[in-house]
């Protein structure tokens, strides 16, 4: 997949996140795709840990569970910057 893929689906991720999740989100569209790429990253690392390696093979080519993976993971960063942000 190509680096543009993966700024597609980190933005798409990254604003449904921001929807999804409740409250106010700053940030602009850099920060949104940002947040939908590295959300990518956790949802496929812990799904490789949960599918114990063969969670990466099941996704090639598979755009759909790739975005799905990408949301959840967003959701993940999200509420941990926000539990991070509001506790100092």
């Amino acid at each position: 997949m190509t680096i543009v893929f993966y700024v597609i689906i980190g933005l798409i991720a990254g604003a449904l996140a921001k929807l999804i999740m409740p409250g106010k989100q700053g940030g602009g569209i850099l920060a949104t795709i940002v947040l939908g790429v590295i959300g990518a990253l956790v949802g496929g690392l812990l799904g490789n840990l949960i599918f114990h390696g063969e969670f990466s093979l099941a996704l090639t080519g598979n755009w759909f569970w790739s975005l799905i993976t990408a949301i959840i993971g967003s959701l993940i960063v999200l509420a941990i910057y926000r539990t991070v942000k509001h506790s100092s």
